[in-house]
């Protein structure tokens, strides 16, 4: 910017006039579609510090508060979601790179244990991973291994049963024929059912196995440890070798945070880090190494915030509360006419279909279902396509969402899915 100091401010109030004067309508809102977390009130202090303070967290000799805010978030982290305590971690954008992370880390070290160093020499001539995913692994997995050059479509995708689990009886007659350097992504909380694949099972089958890593997709599922109630949904997965989960979904901290962490720390910086001669290596910890963009802003800060805000209680009350008000909207909706929940709600997530009266295509009328809910305004929740069939897919992880917010969404539903209307 030029010119006197009064005239820049006075050009910057006119430039986020005019951008919200443009863009307000197209924010959204009252979403159950997208997992949209909301803007709580630590993250909206906490991000404006961190937006004031403008810090690259990247290494430590740039922001030694950075470095040292995302240490301790970490550890607070690892405690709430009950994972090794002595576990690598980073703050990446979003569980999907998270995802690309922790298989990183799986991909460097069954190729060293087969005698490869895959970030020296990369994948040319390189001992052929095998890559296991149950056939309803979410696409940010699928992605994952695409970026890591292992391919989305050679994966061995295992069958789910009716509520989208991988099954474990399953798996082990797909590993029999298998051998050599192999990794298993399992999953905490099917993007549509919210189920949960039977981690401690897996990891049973994988015992026999000394060149295997188990990866857990966790992106909302993971936060189920928090609530002593739904803390058998994620049984053994405390044996897996890397998780990843969100932040910006249950933890709402807002875009873009998510969390990831390796048992094996030294194959975390081994798949991460790089070296060059104008880096200064801190005394303390650099958080470029734990993930894959460098230049970035300093996420800990809200993660740190909202934590030491809503403490182990808080965060447990917060998803206790989605997944109630998904039990909530679930119960409305299933007693109507023409109208079938999909999936056992056992999470915050909830599958609907609706047939028009006096039969008819159930797939066409359930999207326009959909199609007549957005338009409403009331909620915003999207269709998907479950087992062959199209479905509303109902998402519950905002922090504001409110019982009346869950009977004033299901009565919008239910008034759309009235013929007539």
């Amino acid at each position: 910017m030029s010119g006197r100091p009064d005239a820049d401010v006075q050009r910057a109030l006119a430039a986020a006039a005019d951008l919200a004067r443009d863009y307000l309508g197209g924010l959204s809102e009252r979403h159950v579609g997208y997992r949209e977390d909301g803007a709580t009130i630590h993250q909206r202090l906490a991000g404006r510090l961190t937006i004031a303070w403008n810090q690259n967290a990247a290494l430590h000799a740039l922001s030694p508060a950075a470095a040292g805010v995302e240490q301790v978030a970490g550890e607070w982290m690892l405690e709430l979601l009950d994972l090794p305590r002595d576990a690598s971690f980073g703050f990446p954008t979003g569980a999907g790179l998270g995802n690309a992370v922790g298989l990183a880390a799986a991909r460097h070290v069954v190729l060293a244990r087969a005698g490869w160093d895959v970030e020296a020499r990369g994948l040319y001539g390189a001992p052929e991973i095998r890559a296991v995913v149950g056939a309803e692994a979410h696409a940010t997995a699928l992605t994952a291994l695409q970026y890591l050059g292992l391919g989305r479509e050679r994966v061995i995708a295992v069958d789910t049963d009716d509520q989208g689990r991988m099954r474990a009886d399953r798996l082990g007659d797909v590993l029999a024929s298998l051998d050599g350097p192999l990794i298993v992504c399992a999953q905490a909380g099917n993007v549509n059912s919210g189920a949960f694949d039977p981690i401690g099972s897996i990891a049973d089958t994988l015992a026999g196995y000394p060149n295997a890593w188990l990866h857990i997709d966790g992106a909302f599922g993971l936060w189920a440890a928090t609530v002593p109630r739904l803390r058998h949904l994620v049984a053994g997965v405390e044996r897996a070798d890397s998780w990843s989960t969100d932040a910006h979904k249950w933890l709402n901290v807002g875009y873009d945070c998510g969390f990831v962490t390796v048992r094996d720390p030294e194959a975390h910086r081994a798949a991460m880090s790089a070296t060059a001669a104008y880096l200064l290596q801190g005394a303390g910890r650099d958080n470029w190494e734990y993930v894959l963009d460098s230049s970035r802003r300093a996420r800990g800060f809200v993660v740190w915030a909202t934590l030491r805000s809503l403490g182990r209680d808080g965060v447990c009350a917060l998803v206790e509360r989605c997944c109630d008000l998904a039990s909530r909207i679930a119960d409305r909706l299933r007693g109507a006419d023409g109208v079938e929940i999909l999936n056992d709600v056992t999470l915050n997530q909830v599958l609907v279909r609706f047939t028009p009266g006096g039969g008819g295509d159930a797939d066409a009328f359930t999207r326009e279902v959909v199609g007549r809910v957005q338009a409403d305004g009331t909620a915003w929740m999207g269709s998907t396509a479950w087992h062959g069939q199209a479905a509303m897919r109902i998402s519950v992880s905002n922090w504001s969402t409110t019982e009346a917010d869950a009977d004033r969404t299901a009565e919008a539903i239910l008034e759309a899915a009235t013929p007539g209307t």
